[in-house]
């Protein structure tokens, strides 16, 4: 079981990474980390979901706390519904983008906080691994609760006409399509719109490029403005443009705060240490001021919160709202981002025209090099570029994140595999070009013959 215990959540190959009795205890255990009555439990359309759900709950039930069963549920209405209700404890059964074999559980804590690996989860393995399990003489209550309808109304208030902008939506076979006509009727385009926890279709992660073919082909094929596409548990959205051109997602928080600041609204935003440097600057331009911090929702929440920032987003398609209790919401972000693609679109301005204006930098893209000795091949990128160049900005929290005149990198070790995580721009593709190879160069000594960089 301890394998499935993540920086940011519960996630494994369900019976071998963990099982039902694991479950079981993981349910009994959780009200008295958090000191909770009630926990509020929903879950994702994957085939193991069920089994997992009847066992988290007879453990939370067992413990004498009571269980509020949502029902079938993106992973953001999780979140809404722990913050919107009071509710101490809540658990999202999910394995997000993952493949249909595995699945997990995240779970949050008052006001929707995310519990992750240190802030928790850490705490809740070892009070299972060292605490027998006694059923309560008084078990807690098993109850349904939905709320589908109140969190329908609060995402109509981020609806706008969209009229004359043609849409394709790929839901993933996932959680994204339970309430997407609800919110987009019925006029754009669905694909894999059938809740399904094989995902017959493609695998539920749209970072990975393979899995967007079918939508980008769709966008070319029938001519439309924007392609949409949400992974399996509908926290992170993802667009690509109307060439089916894929765009990185960080570069939708410079929409974003567009949006914000045509509200007249000022203040705080939030960017992962990934965050084009294009968008920085687009952003601050439109009034705000941007913070960066580490990548992960158990982390971004939280500064989000910190700094009370009205928005934020993540390289990885999170995107994130003060309003939506500084957590994560694809839907909210996929209503804000086309209101504001139609109003571009309005003024014959398309999706591909609106990205170019916001970048200035050539990307890299993230390159990953097999690296066992982590710390030390970080610190001689590290070393080897500040002997050279005066850095303007530096960031030594997950890894490093070091900025120059010109360009900026940033390293990451993976927190899972022996993996180093390199991206870097420039002003120029042949600094760029430059500047990598060199990266490349340095790490050479530290990359395992047998693996390389890919």
């Amino acid at each position: 079981m301890k394998n499935a215990f993540k920086a940011y959540d519960i996630r494994g190959i369900y019976n071998k990474d963990f099982n039902g009795n694991d479950v079981y205890k993981i349910g009994f255990f959780l009200p008295r980390l958090l000191h909770a009555e009630t926990v509020l439990v929903g879950y994702d359309a994957r085939l193991s979901s069920p089994e997992i759900l009847d066992q988290l709950c007879k453990g939370i039930t067992d413990s004498g706390a009571d269980v509020h069963v949502a029902g079938l549920c993106t992973t953001p209405m999780i979140y809404w519904a722990t913050a919107r209700y009071d509710y101490q404890a809540s658990v999202m059964i999910t394995a997000s983008h993952n493949p249909a074999d595995y699945n997990g559980m995240k779970i949050s804590r008052t006001g929707a906080l995310p519990v992750g690996f240190d802030s928790g989860l850490a705490e809740l393995l070892e009070i299972i691994e060292n605490n027998e399990t006694y059923p309560s003489d008084t078990p807690g209550i098993y109850a349904e609760f939905i709320f589908k309808s109140d969190y329908l109304d609060f995402l109509s208030a981020y609806k706008t006409d969209l009229s004359g902008l043609k849409i394709a939506v790929d839901c993933s076979n996932g959680m994204g399509a339970l309430l997407i006509r609800d919110l987009l009727g019925d006029a754009p385009l669905y694909l894999n719109e059938t809740l399904d926890g094989t995902f017959p279709s493609h695998a539920p992660n749209p970072l990975e490029q393979e899995n967007v073919e079918q939508l980008k082909t769709v966008v070319r094929k029938q001519q439309c403005d924007v392609g949409v596409i949400f992974d399996g548990d509908a926290d992170r959205v993802m667009f690509v443009d109307e060439k089916g051109e894929f765009i990185q997602p960080d570069l939708m928080i410079a929409v974003l705060a567009g949006y914000f600041a045509g509200k007249g609204l000022s203040g705080n935003a939030l960017q992962d240490i990934r965050t084009s440097k294009s968008v920085t600057e687009y952003v601050e331009e439109k009034g705000f001021t941007m913070h960066t911090w580490r990548v992960g929702r158990a982390f971004a929440a939280l500064k989000l919160r910190e700094i009370n920032g009205l928005f934020g987003g993540e390289l990885a398609g999170h995107y994130y709202f003060r309003e939506f209790y500084f957590s994560d919401s694809a839907y909210m972000a996929a209503l804000i981002l086309l209101g504001e693609i139609k109003k571009f679109h309005d003024k014959g301005i398309s999706l591909s025209q609106l990205i170019s204006s916001i970048v200035r930098y050539s990307g890299s893209g993230e390159i990953n090099v097999h690296v066992d000795l982590k710390q030390q091949a970080m610190d001689a990128l590290k070393n080897a570029f500040m002997r050279e160049e005066k850095a303007s900005a530096y960031y030594d929290f997950d890894g490093y994140r070091i900025e120059f005149d010109d360009w900026w990198f940033n390293v990451r070790p993976s927190n899972t595999e022996p993996y180093l995580r390199f991206l870097a721009e420039a002003k120029t593709p042949e600094l760029l070009a430059q500047k990598t190879a060199q990266a490349m160069e340095i790490l050479k000594p530290f990359i395992s013959a047998e693996e390389g960089a890919h």
